[in-house]
């Protein structure tokens, strides 16, 4: 794989600033974020006087632990417009999530909301390899979604052609690719494993493809799945990480000389990390719930959100922020299997480490009688002898987690397939 590291000159002189530098933008950024929320949002003036504090109670960035937190449950019960900070008309644009587990949440974004966005993201895409005049194969999704929008303005901020080809169609994803040779790929890691599926059902070798790097977000993904994904490319895959609610992606992204974690813009995002049950602040390096707050968005202010999204904070490397631990699962995405706390990203380690498997995978969770069951569908390679391979997954998940589990292998493409997120648990407990 090429050295994609970026000179040091080209990097945004706050990616490099001294730690004390960047604490003292952080609370000078963040008493005014939080005056705006106060001033603005109903909900946050209205939070805070519950909880007893007040926007001047900041007095340093560890006073942030006084000030409640927002979830999503706040979001939603606010719907259309009631977190927004600015009136309606100074909203230039509206993301809104698919809303299939209930109401959706809107964010809205003034122009200065888009520049700074387009800044994190281009900051992202910098990191991870690509420069001006690179060919950006954007298969996020475009619409509400922020993936396919968020990643385009970032991108032609950086100087990069921008093929806004989306998700689907894969046939095609593999066509353009080459035809236009592009250098990198924005997509999610399962869509990915599709695109490289097609790129084998054409005759094609990936390894030959122009792609020097994969920039995968929007779904955990494990640093196996990433050896996979680099070896059959011969590309480097980097990490993106970002939620509407926050700004969508492009809130902290890995640096593709170390890809030791993702690096936070920690001068637009104050990340914490807490305790799930109890809410308690955890010192960096411990694993809980990460916590966002905004400190420069207009439309949208966001106090001390809680993502669900379980990792650790870690100090810089390859720049002066904190860098965040590979998201591993959510708290939400947690299944309990009779007393056991499993993870999809834990069974699919298992999976990769079988050369006879591929790494499509669904997990079904089902109650036969009183009991629990987990059973994890799998696909075989082609032209490869799987014999044994359902026994040998089995034993390698009773080992790593504690299970007994069910496996059942089938064909090739017998496994669902997803165009965005990929759905790794249907949950049937309740059917029947």
């Amino acid at each position: 794989m090429k050295d994609l590291t970026p000179r040091r000159e080209d990097l945004d002189p706050i990616e490099i600033a001294s730690r004390d530098e960047i604490a003292a933008l952080q609370l000078d950024r963040m008493r005014w974020s939080l005056r705006h929320a106060h001033d603005n949002v109903p909900h946050y003036r209205a939070a805070f006087e519950t909880a007893g504090v007040h926007p001047d109670d900041l007095r340093s960035l560890d006073d942030l632990a006084k000030f409640p937190f927002t979830t999503k449950q706040d979001l939603r019960a606010n719907y259309p417009f009631g977190m927004f900070a600015v009136p309606r008309e100074q909203v230039a644009r509206i993301h809104a999530s698919s809303g299939t587990t209930g109401q959706p949440t809107v964010v809205g974004y003034t122009r200065a909301d888009l520049e700074m966005w387009d800044e994190v993201v281009a900051r992202s895409l910098r990191a991870s390899g690509l420069r001006a005049g690179d060919v950006l194969h954007n298969a996020y999704g475009y619409g509400l979604f922020t993936g396919g929008l968020g990643i385009h303005g970032g991108a032609e901020r950086l100087g990069l052609t921008v093929v806004p080809v989306s998700g689907g169609m894969t046939e095609r994803q593999v066509r353009l690719i080459e035809d236009f040779g592009a250098g990198g790929i924005t997509v999610t890691p399962s869509y990915c494993l599709s695109i490289l599926d097609e790129y084998r059902a054409q005759g094609r070798d990936p390894a030959k493809s122009p792609l020097k790097v994969g920039i995968f977000g929007a779904e955990p993904w494990t640093n196996a799945m990433r050896s996979e994904i680099e070896e059959a490319f011969d590309m480097h895959a980097v990490d993106i990480y970002g939620l509407s609610e926050v700004i969508g992606p492009g809130v902290s992204n890995e640096c593709v000389e170390t890809k030791d974690g993702l690096h936070i813009w920690e001068d637009h995002f104050y990340p914490e990390v807490i305790d799930p049950a109890t809410g308690e602040v955890l010192p960096d390096g411990e694993l809980g719930e990460l916590v966002f707050t905004s400190l420069t968005k207009e439309a949208f202010p966001i106090v001390r959100y809680r993502t669900r999204d379980l990792t650790r904070l870690m100090p810089g490397t390859a720049r002066s922020m904190r860098r965040m631990e590979k998201v591993t699962g959510r708290s939400d995405d947690m299944m309990i299997l009779r007393g056991v706390n499993v993870f999809p990203t834990q069974i699919e380690e298992q999976i990769l480490k079988l050369d006879a498997l591929a790494a499509h995978f669904q997990i079904e969770l089902r109650r036969e009688g009183r009991m629990d069951e987990m059973v994890v569908h799998v696909e075989t390679l082609e032209g490869v002898d799987a014999t044994g391979a359902e026994a040998q997954l089995a034993g390698l998940i009773k080992e790593a987690v504690g299970l007994s589990v069910a496996v059942k292998a089938g064909a090739p493409g017998s496994v669902a397939r997803s165009q965005g997120k990929a759905v790794r648990v249907v949950d049937r407990r309740g059917d029947g």
